[in-house]
């Protein structure tokens, strides 16, 4: 395909895009046209085997095939109602890969469609990344405030590694850091919070978050009285996860959280890079 096609094409399907709530959208009927069919009968075919390929993926067809009604001018300053259908990025790339490959129209849209999607997927797995890195922080942050809190009562590093490995029991069903650091394949020497899923981060700056109030707000003093405090909270957020059928301890450890960082921050470099690189003159 040349270059100039390639231009023509990918900016009429830009042109053609809305938005609407964030979510980027295609009407069928304007799509038919961009994909080059001249019978909207033989595109709805079409269509109907694009919602069986997002039925069969395990898509909701309703979140990507919006039935909607279009008004088209006719002659002598009339209008008439037409079925139209909203279509999400998604939706546009099965219909595309559905459709005639010979079309010029279809293979460009293949390819088209198929990079924003892997795009979109970027752009989520990139979202989920920085929310596990944002609630590791600040559980980092609470455990500091709360080690700071029980020092000032007389608790040293051992005391503080026994509250916490103690209130991990209450939270893990029974198994304290060292069991779960086992159980997950986690070296002894690293932090266990550095592998969990985000979810299970949240829970343990939850009653984390807890206990610092009440050490603080009851002016509690001891070990014994300082563990037994952290342990309930972790039951208790134990047991609110329980009613959504979570328990911590069985899910599986995700990626390091050290290497995620790594990852996060080179993918930052290069997009800083790109766009202070100058583009050259042709």
């Amino acid at each position: 395909m040349e270059k100039q096609t390639l231009v023509r094409l990918n900016s009429s399907f830009e042109e053609y895009a809305y938005e609407q709530d964030g979510i980027e959208y295609w009407l069928a009927r304007e799509l038919q046209d961009l994909l080059g069919y001249a019978d909207w009968r033989n595109f709805s075919n079409i269509i109907d085997k694009a919602r069986e390929s997002c039925k069969t993926s395990g898509e909701a067809v309703s979140d990507h095939f919006v039935d909607v009604t279009k008004t088209i001018a006719m002659p002598k300053g009339a209008s008439k109602d037409v079925p139209d259908i909203m279509l999400t990025r998604y939706a546009c790339y099965l219909i595309a890969q559905n459709g005639d490959p010979k079309k010029e129209q279809i293979a460009f849209a293949q390819s088209y469609f198929a990079i924003q999607t892997r795009k979109q997927e970027l752009m989520e797995e990139r979202i989920r990344l920085m929310e596990r890195l944002h609630a590791r922080e600040k559980l980092a942050t609470t455990e500091t405030e709360l080690s700071k809190n029980i020092y000032e009562r007389g608790i040293d590093n051992k005391g503080f590694a026994n509250i916490r490995s103690k209130g991990d029991w209450a939270l893990f069903g029974g198994n304290n850091t060292s069991a779960m650091k086992r159980k997950l394949g986690i070296a002894e020497n690293r932090p266990l919070a550095d592998f969990l899923p985000t979810i299970t981060i949240s829970a343990k700056q939850l009653a984390t978050e807890i206990t610092n109030f009440n050490v603080h707000s009851n002016n509690m003093r001891g070990e014994t009285k300082i563990t037994s405090e952290h342990v309930k909270n972790n039951f208790d957020v134990r047991a609110l996860l329980g009613k959504s059928g979570i328990k911590p301890e069985q899910l599986p450890a995700e990626e390091d959280i050290k290497k995620l960082e790594r990852r996060v921050k080179a993918g930052d470099k290069e997009i800083a890079k790109k766009k202070l690189t100058p583009r050259k003159n042709k």
